[in-house]
């Protein structure tokens, strides 16, 4: 008997109607678990190669893990999967809230959706029924309107994951919203939603989701709610929210700002993480059954012609830099209506604010004139423009038509010269945390299968020389064990890299929280193993759990490889490798030569050889011998 999973994935195919069930036998989901790997697996077995991510036949995948929708806190997340337009190579995003749990209540661990509806639909599942409904009057509304109308019509406890008009208009960075609040951000999942002519998927499910043991999961939960607190970092976030550590980061002289030039913004009032940050604040709101509440609401509130409408939430971490510092801006309140803007139109923060700073600073070096932008004054700082091109990207007006396609599309549409002031790595926008700062964070934008991303590894700061103990102490078990400086690229830092990259993966498949798991959130990683053999009733272990990391991770390898990517993608951008201009980080930068050397190092600890390829003996001991299929030839 499964515990933990519900032993059905639900198909649509949007082009017809037709709908039908998988039910996977025990092994397979003793193989792939959840998340990422069931993704993985799907895409690699049933995605034709090279199809254009618009394409009908590209297939959008939404999975949870094995405890999602239990009790257990830090386990609200889901994934959504396809080929990223913004990329061509794999894409996956996760989310967290509410809307994955009620997908294990209407009785599915995944949907897996194909084709392209005649006419816009949304889809409505409860309690293990699926029906498509007529969505032609949604289309072109915001996810809030739209939010509302399917609530409704469907329930109004229903949990909606929806796109706004930047995934209907194919915005290459378009993002799905769930429940207003809670989106799968990054790498183009709105824009593949969008070209399916699919608006949004409500659930509503009251089945209950079957764990083995029951009283070790309400153990856990309870010494996580009495003592969450105790930890620095989960305070920080129940306070602030994660959009807290930008003071701590700008303290620190690594705040990106206009676009990776500098480490720290001059006269930011109210700046995330300070009190006067406090007074825009509603109200905390968590995800399901976490009392961590690490959400924040936004007041209601009106200045000038500028109104935040409160129901969006506001800003994670990644949306305050984004579309803070590295735009220029360091006014709170525009801030605080750009996230909202971004929930309502669904776009995604961080490539977002990535294309609009790039666009900024070639206006400012003199590679494209104000006419190129339609006459918009285009500089740092000037919040007006960014609200507007925010409006124009999301509906494909004048100018953002072409911002629209990601900054490095527009680079190479206004000439190599912009290049070099583009931050992406394969095509996808840096995350806003930088390298030359964390520089195994770096190698792992680097060559991690899905971009840049802030989530392939714990952070170096966290494991340094000014690191609580606690954090060397609990990170024990994944065999870290010593404080490294986070600057450098030494031997022992891409085996901490490597060490903590699989850990992670891990966590995207069985869709944890990094927000509430360990080493350096509270719940312990001998917590995390027992909570699994508790909710599945597998005799399962730490070691387990990493190959399954691991095993994501060369899926998506290999998926890649499929695609024509290969380990010249695995860079990063020249601005990297020159120093931070001011701040109290000043020269400091990557060095090319040590990051090579690191990255083919980190290859052969992979088991990947000098080019990054797969090789059998890693594929075979990964269980994973029929992506031999996928890979290229002469390997």
């Amino acid at each position: 008997m499964l515990y933990g999973w519900q032993g059905r994935i639900l198909w649509i195919d949007v082009s017809t109607g037709k709908t039908w069930e998988e039910k996977p036998d025990e092994l397979f989901y003793r193989r792939y678990w959840g998340g990422g790997c069931i993704g993985g697996y799907f895409l690699l077995q049933e995605l034709p190669p090279k199809i254009d991510p618009f394409h009908p036949d590209n297939l959008l995948i939404f999975a949870s893990g094995p405890a999602t929708g239990t009790l257990l806190p830090g386990f609200a997340k889901h994934s959504v999967m396809a080929k990223s337009p913004l990329t061509g190579g794999i894409g996956e995003s996760q989310a967290e809230g509410f809307w994955g749990a009620e997908l294990k209540r209407a009785g599915f661990d995944a949907l897996i959706i194909k084709g392209k509806a005649e006419h816009p639909v949304y889809l409505w599942i409860k309690d293990g029924k699926a029906q498509l409904k007529d969505a032609r009057e949604l289309w072109g509304l915001s996810t809030g309107e739209a939010y509302k109308r399917i609530r409704e019509k469907s329930h109004p406890e229903a949990k909606v994951a929806l796109i706004g008009p930047a995934g209907e208009n194919l915005v290459r960075y378009a993002c799905i919203v769930n429940d207003l609040i809670y989106p799968n951000f990054r790498m183009g999942m709105g824009a593949v939603m969008g070209s399916k002519n699919l608006k949004a998927v409500a659930l509503r499910g009251e089945r209950e989701v079957k764990v083995k043991d029951q009283k070790t999961i309400d153990r856990i939960s309870k010494d996580y709610e009495q003592h969450f607190l105790d930890d620095l970092v989960p305070y920080l976030q129940f306070e602030y929210g994660t959009a807290g550590a930008v003071k701590m980061v700008q303290d620190n002289g690594q705040l990106v700002t206009r676009n990776f030039l500098t480490g720290i913004v001059d006269r930011w009032e109210d700046m995330p993480g300070t009190p006067g940050y406090k007074r825009f604040f509603k109200k905390n709101q968590g995800c399901f059954h976490c009392s961590t509440n690490c959400k924040h609401l936004i007041k209601p509130a009106t200045r000038g012609e500028v109104n935040l409408e409160g129901i969006y939430g506001g800003p994670e971490f990644e949306t305050a830099v984004a579309l803070g510092s590295n735009c220029g801006i360091k006014d709170t309140f525009t801030m605080l209506r750009a996230c909202e803007l971004c929930n309502k139109y669904g776009l995604d923060p961080t490539s977002l604010g990535g294309t609009i700073a790039f666009a900024m600073e070639c206006l400012e070096k003199g590679l494209i004139k104000k006419e190129d932008i339609g006459g918009l004054d285009l500089k740092f700082g000037n919040a007006d423009v960014l609200l507007k091109m925010m409006e124009l990207i999301a509906y494909r007006r004048e100018v953002g038509e072409i911002l629209a396609e990601g900054s490095l599309r527009v680079a190479q549409k206004w000439g190599k010269d912009c290049l070099s002031f583009a931050m992406q790595s394969k095509g996808k926008e840096l995350a806003m945390h930088d390298p030359r700062a964390k520089a195994a964070l770096g190698l792992g934008y680097a060559v991690s299968p899905v971009g840049p991303d802030f989530a392939v590894i714990e952070h170096d700061s966290d494991f340094d020389g000014s690191a609580p103990q606690k954090f060397i102490d609990d990170a024990g078990p994944i065999g870290i064990c010593e404080r490294l400086p986070a600057e450098n690229l030494s031997e022992k830092k891409v085996r901490m890299l490597y060490n903590l990259e699989l850990y992670w993966s891990c966590l995207e498949v069985i869709c944890g929280c990094i927000f509430a798991l360990g080493p350096v959130r509270y719940m312990k990683i001998r917590h995390l193993v027992e909570a699994m053999g508790a909710t599945t009733g597998l005799e399962t272990s730490l070691w387990e759990l990493m190959k399954v990391g691991e095993k994501r991770i060369n899926m998506f390898r290999a998926f890649n490889l499929r695609e024509g990517f290969s380990y010249k993608d695995d860079e990063l951008p020249e601005r990297m490798y020159q120093p931070i201009q001011s701040g109290p980080r000043k020269g400091q930068k990557m060095d090319r030569d040590e990051f090579e050397r690191a990255r083919t190092l980190y290859y052969q600890m992979m088991g990947w050889g000098k080019r990054g390829v797969p090789g059998k003996a890693k594929l075979w001991e990964l269980d994973l011998g029929w992506i031999e299929n996928y890979l290229p030839p002469g390997k």
